[in-house]
């Protein structure tokens, strides 16, 4: 019954739902002027201790990527989906100045690898043709969950508190990825003989060995332009609620600002992938990284009316483009032999990437009291992105026209 791949891209859109990345930057950017009150501590501190998980995640992340070329990725997934859903929950037992039980929870939190890594992988695998449309679906999910979460834990902020938020929050992580998970990423025959005669078979796949692509300048360019990127949007995300409302505007009116960014992040992701398809990737990446300068812009400047969702929506269509371009960019660049290790390391990247914008933003309010300086240098980050991917070349794995057998070599590395 679920054997048609586009399961595969429905489970990788709702899974991305209660991402990581949602849930780290959307719901604890409605959660962390409440956390800095009842807990006593300072917004520096509390981005500190989400460093630690952005810091876990890029350990895991690297880690993954090789279990999931060997063992499978619903095998790896699954546990690791578990272990996200209850770490989450128990932040409802956090208590005032437990600055080392803060630390610990994020820190466990960020080794539950709930990021696109895993969903990207087995897309990349089962599709060649359709890659980069099949990409931008499943990571739309990202969007839908920065639109529905923000409201989402507003609404159980209202009502019981930032406590049952998070266990709200755990709840909604098993009904939206575990399950989809369990039921939809099942390994196709195909796949699962081709991963079981091991390294001879691999050597068919369309790519390079990992030691190869580590010699490439090119790859690296690639991961500082992806740093730098996700820095600088994701940094500035986190703070955007806490931004606006300290200029006066309402929390319930912050919140729907955010929704705004996800729907901006879907659009940034569908069309982002259907034009991967069609047009030369660098390009689209060059367009999606000047939004998010100008959203910067118009947030550093205060411009007013319409100006902070105006500016919050750009930065919205840079981050619906990023993680998805970084996938089929490597597929192209340097083939899927090694898909695993090389996407792991780029979501290594981007959770380090996450916690130096984070603590940027967070300890230039603490300590200066305003954003603006960070924001400057927001700006500074994607024109250094915008730069590096001027300069990329030609793909070496360009799409294997209809009636090649190039897609069904590739799934064996999804699974």
């Amino acid at each position: 019954m679920f054997k048609s791949r586009w399961w595969v891209v429905l489970a990788s859109f709702l899974g991305l739902i209660v991402g990581s990345g949602a849930i780290e930057v959307f719901v604890t950017g409605v959660f962390i002027k409440p956390l800095s009150h009842d807990l006593h501590m300072g917004r520096g501190v509390i981005t500190s201790a989400m460093g630690l998980a952005n810091i876990t995640t890029a350990i895991m992340a690297a880690v993954t990527g090789r279990w999931m070329d060997k063992y499978g990725v619903r095998v790896v997934l699954l546990p690791l989906l578990l272990w996200f859903a209850l770490v989450t929950s128990s932040f409802a037992l956090l208590v005032p100045s437990g600055v080392i039980l803060l630390m610990l929870l994020f820190g466990l939190q960020g080794m539950g690898g709930q990021t696109p890594m895993p969903y990207a992988k087995m897309i990349t695998a089962r599709f060649d043709d359709r890659r980069g449309f099949a990409l931008g679906l499943a990571l739309a999910g990202t969007g839908v969950g920065t639109a529905l979460l923000p409201q989402y834990s507003h609404f159980l902020l209202q009502h019981w508190g930032w406590r049952v938020g998070y266990v709200g929050i755990g709840i909604a992580i098993i009904v939206l990825s575990f399950i989809p998970v369990l039921l939809w990423f099942g390994e196709a025959p195909e796949m699962r003989l081709q991963r079981q005669k091991g390294s001879v078979e691999r050597q068919r796949l369309p790519g390079l060995e990992f030691s190869a692509v580590a010699r490439t300048p090119k790859f690296w360019l690639l991961g500082v332009a992806f740093f730098c990127a996700d820095m600088a949007i994701n940094g500035t995300l986190i703070h955007v609620v806490p931004m606006l409302t300290d200029r006066g505007i309402s929390i319930s009116m912050a919140v729907g600002v955010m929704s705004g960014v996800g729907l901006a992040l879907i659009s940034g992701r569908v069309i982002a992938g259907y034009l991967m398809d069609r047009i030369f990737a660098a390009y689209i990446v060059i367009f999606f990284l000047l939004c998010p300068m100008v959203g910067i812009a118009i947030l550093g400047f205060r411009v007013p009316g319409i100006g902070p969702a105006l500016g919050t929506i750009l930065l919205g269509v840079g981050i619906g483009a990023e993680v998805d371009l970084i996938a089929y960019l490597i597929s192209r660049y340097f083939g899927i032999k090694a898909f695993g290790v090389m996407y792991g390391i780029m979501m290594a990247l981007a959770a380090l990437a996450n916690a130096a914008g984070n603590n940027l933003m967070g300890w230039c309010f603490q300590l200066l009291h305003s954003y603006r300086p960070a924001l400057v240098v927001m700006e500074v980050l994607l024109a250094i992105a915008v730069v590096i991917q001027s300069t990329m070349g030609q793909y070496r794995y360009p799409v294997v026209k209809p009636g090649k057998s190039s897609e069904l070599q590739g799934e064996a590395v999804a699974q």
